[in-house]
């Protein structure tokens, strides 16, 4: 597998990130919290390198955890979109920038706008700050799962978490709210053999579980 990395990862990731995926085989292994995953995960769910050839197998997901289930990814996605929910609810009152305001023929469309924009810039900035530390919103830590590079399994960079989070939230911010948001999401459902979301592809990233 080559070594550079895919386009937008923002470069290499940190030597020392806990979660890079390590090479399954030698010395060169060691540390890596991958190592002691049984199989099938240590060698992918795919059985291993169907080449017999040494580092990394030709499977992407071998020496990383399971893939986590698209259910809990689901629950974690609906606890992150409450908690930001209610976050730009505050806000918009706050600064009384609500959503259509209709009085009579009078339809203020400046103001829904205002709001769209709040919840695109919260939305995010939350999803790219969280994601590009640790992997994790809160509401995937919670329910035990992390984003991971496909490539190493590595947390992803700023860029990649920008780009990921931009695909998810643009459009539900500013025209498709939930529909955008339950098939962007619920592709994770039927795609094989990965179960990447549309942003995870945009990103080349997966969701896998840490418990």
């Amino acid at each position: 597998m080559s070594s550079e990395p895919p386009p937008g990862s923002g470069g290499q990731p940190p030597e020392d990130d806990p979660f890079r995926k390590q090479p399954p085989s030698g010395d060169s292994g060691a540390g890596s919290p991958y190592d002691s995953q049984p199989p099938p995960y240590q060698g992918g769910p795919y059985g291993g390198d169907p080449y017999g050839g040494g580092g990394y197998p030709a499977d992407p997901l071998a020496g990383m955890p399971p893939l986590a289930d698209s259910g809990r990814r689901t629950l974690a996605r609906i606890i992150d979109m409450v908690m930001v929910a209610v976050v730009v609810w505050l806000l918009t009152w706050a600064f009384r920038v609500n959503e259509l305001d209709m009085n009579a023929d009078n339809v203020d469309y400046g103001k829904s706008l205002g709001q769209s924009l709040i919840a695109a810039l919260l939305y995010i900035g939350y999803d790219t700050f969280m994601i590009s530390r640790t992997g994790q919103t809160l509401g995937k830590k919670w329910l035990g799962m992390r984003v991971a590079n496909l490539d190493d399994g590595s947390t992803p960079s700023v860029q990649t978490s920008l780009v990921r989070a931009l695909v998810l939230w643009i459009p539900f911010a500013f025209c498709c709210a939930c529909i955008w948001t339950a098939i962007c999401g619920g592709w994770s459902y039927f795609d094989k053999p990965y179960k990447q979301g549309l942003h995870d592809k945009a990103a080349k990233t997966v969701v896998v579980s840490t418990r």
